[in-house]
């Protein structure tokens, strides 16, 4: 999806795939704040919107991405946590829980 560089409620004419997530997503905030307060310029409520669902539609796509990542990802931390952890049982190493509160912080 190739961005578009139009007005935000901030006056940012940052294309959208270059903005942060959180820096996305807080424009879209500012941008509902303005409809929210009735104050919307009748010549920049169609920019508004456009810059809205812009936003909406590029943050949406980075989670799906991010969600089929993790997807990915996920079971191949799984695995390596089980081969560690037979690993330490076979040799009856202790197991001083690293591995456990290490995977634990990931998710």
């Amino acid at each position: 999806m190739a961005a578009r560089s139009t007005g935000s409620a901030a006056g940012d004419t940052t294309p959208v795939g270059d903005l942060s997530y959180s820096d996305a997503g807080a424009e879209l905030d500012g941008i509902i704040e303005e409809f929210e307060t009735g104050v919307v310029d009748v010549d920049r409520l169609v920019d508004q919107l456009e810059r809205a669902t812009e936003i909406v539609d590029e943050l949406d796509q980075r989670l799906r991405r991010t969600r089929m990542r993790v997807e990915e990802l996920v079971p191949r931390l799984e695995a390596i946590g089980q081969v560690a952890d037979d690993g330490a049982d076979e040799d009856g190493g202790e197991d001083d829980g690293v591995e456990d509160a290490e995977s634990d912080a990931l998710f």
